[in-house]
């Protein structure tokens, strides 16, 4: 297929792009701003392949996408363009309502134009497939069964409303114009290539470096964490049989407290790497919790297994363990994030 994807120079999106160049016959149209988050280095040899194209452009604009249908001719849209850092929105929603919701709505009806203009086979083949997030779903407690496709939409945060939004507007577009559009709710990921500024990144570098490792209130909230190759994965096995209608829950079954995250980072990296001042659990500090946050996410992946074939192959274990010896090997690119982004300044708190 020829695929437009959006935000392919993203932690998700350049996943996804390495993926379909390794493992696919598929050729690539990466669409990026080249936002903060972005890197082209991510692609790894993505970057210079004959089946891969990276346009710099905006989603929000609707005659730039409208000029990139035209001009590629896609097969099929995977759209992953999107600000996702929750403290951010909560610092300045406007930017998450621009991408997020704006955003999603020129891309929907660049693609309707295109499409309604198709052969009737071509018209029938193209899929939407629109990349999302569980926190549109709200929050779990200790006791409630995990997140569904069933489940009812309760954002809390500016970054999941706008999520929210933009999923309601993609299923508005299938239902009412027939644009033959699916939806992927996700949990949390981690792996190479993770803007520092998240949690396992952010934990992982200050361990590194010996600092501080600041934890929101108790540590108790919980997430089920899915590494980022797993899930590009699973998005491309869904662009090539997702049904148009359809939502897919993708999870990987491996829940943990933040704290039991921290603690885990500290321990395989106390062994990647021993300080000699000691186990980095001694760096462990709690502080204020942030305004509104939700206490726990996890997904039952029953649905997107069986549909897809497909199981995410690495247990939090393992993919930890990979990750914190990427992060270890590639210290070049994150301090050079950390000098240009956060000049002068310490790293955020760990969500």
């Amino acid at each position: 297929m020829r695929i437009l994807l959006t935000g392919g120079c993203g932690f998700i999106g350049s996943a996804v792009v390495r993926h379909l160049i390794r493992a696919t016959a598929h050729s690539v149209v990466n669409v990026d701003r080249m936002t903060y988050a972005a890197s082209e280095d991510a692609l790894e040899e993505a970057r210079t392949h004959e089946r891969h194209t990276l346009v710099r452009a905006d989603v929000a604009d609707l005659a730039a996408m409208q000029r990139l249908f035209a001009e590629h001719r896609p097969e099929a849209v995977m759209h992953l363009a999107a600000e996702s850092h929750v403290d951010r929105s909560i610092d300045g929603p406007a930017v998450f309502i621009q991408t997020n919701v704006v955003g999603t709505f020129a891309l929907l009806e660049a693609a309707r134009g295109y499409w309604s203009a198709l052969d009737a086979a071509s018209r029938a083949s193209f899929r939407f497939h629109h990349i999302s997030t569980d926190e549109v779903f709200g929050a779990l407690g200790d006791g409630d069964a995990p997140f569904t496709e069933a489940t009812p939409y309760d954002p809390r945060s500016p970054y999941s409303a706008s999520k929210a939004a933009s999923d309601h507007l993609v299923r508005a577009w299938h239902h009412t114009y027939g644009l033959p559009v699916f939806v992927t709710n996700t949990t949390n990921n981690y792996g190479p290539w993770h803007f520092p500024e998240k949690l396992i990144p952010l934990v992982t570098i200050n361990a590194i470096e010996g600092r501080e490792l600041p934890v929101y209130g108790d540590g108790s909230n919980k997430r089920d964490w899915l590494f980022v190759e797993d899930h590009a994965e699973a998005l491309v096995r869904a662009v090539e049989q997702g049904v148009p209608g359809e939502t897919y829950a993708i999870g990987a079954r491996q829940p943990r407290s933040n704290l039991e995250v921290v603690q885990t980072i500290c321990r395989v990296l106390d062994d990647l790497r021993p300080d000699p001042a000691g186990p980095r659990e001694r760096l462990i500090r709690f502080v204020s919790d942030r305004p509104g946050h939700d206490f726990r996410y996890e997904i039952d992946a029953s649905h997107a297994e069986a549909s897809l074939a497909w199981r995410a192959a690495h247990d939090f274990d393992r993919g930890i363990r990979r990750t914190v010896q990427w992060y270890l090997d590639h210290q070049d690119w994150w301090r050079a994030i950390r000098r240009k982004t956060y000049p002068g300044q310490r790293l955020g708190t760990a969500a």
